[in-house]
């Protein structure tokens, strides 16, 4: 037997070992949640929070004002627009856009920590930051929440009754323009009226069957 045989022999069991390695270890995955304003993105975070799904769920810097009963560092972090332009000139935002009048973003160094302890992250995000993700990380898997129809839609932004006549309009024309980008996105699900946890497990079993594609790629960021 030549010297050359036992080298191939050795590689051909290190490489069968690390694919073999690669099926069991850690496929932390970067989730974005999105869709129209009013469609039910955060209920739908918050549901899932309650049910216990291990994850690390991103929460976004806003410089827009809290509403009632929001809470800082967990609804969102609520900043001032010198300290979101500070955050931007140092780089430490995934993605960042005006929305509606003021700035929303993603910290990048939490999501970073995230995904090297094998936890997946979800975000949930607006239509346009969706956007950005998607250039930037292509191994992100992306979710569109829509409603049952555009009307539905629209009736359910006017019960919110959180912005005056003016910004509600415009909210509105807004997310009648978002729901022509759904078909940008790998996954579209209908959150239907009253069935929230539906919708929650349809988010789940995405999540469950892309951990498990043979063709899985780490997230690079």
């Amino acid at each position: 037997m030549s010297d050359a045989q036992p080298a191939v022999s050795n590689s051909l069991e290190r490489l069968s070992h690390e694919w073999y390695a690669s099926l069991y270890s850690p496929r932390p995955l970067l989730v974005v949640v999105s869709g129209p304003s009013g469609v039910g993105k955060d209920a739908t975070i918050q549901r899932m929070k309650e049910r216990g799904h291990p994850c690390f769920f991103v929460v976004t810097a806003t410089t827009r004002p809290r509403r009632p009963g929001e809470i800082d560092g967990v609804d969102y972090h609520f900043v001032s627009e010198a300290t979101f332009t500070d955050l931007i000139v140092r780089g430490e935002l995934l993605e960042h856009a005006m929305v509606y009048g003021q700035y929303k973003g993603i910290p990048k160094a939490s999501v970073r920590a995230a995904l090297n302890s094998g936890q997946d992250v979800i975000m949930r995000i607006d239509v346009q930051g969706a956007a950005t993700i998607r250039r930037l990380v292509p191994q992100a898997i992306t979710i569109f929440l829509t409603a049952e129809s555009e009307e539905e839609l629209v009736e359910r932004l006017r019960r919110r009754k959180t912005e005056d006549p003016a910004q509600l309009e415009r909210r509105i024309e807004m997310a009648r323009g978002e729901l022509r980008h759904a078909t940008e996105f790998k996954y579209r699900i209908v959150n239907r009226e009253c069935a929230l946890d539906e919708t929650v497990d349809k988010v789940i079993a995405i999540i469950q069957a892309e951990k498990s594609r043979i063709d899985w790629q780490p997230v690079q960021l």
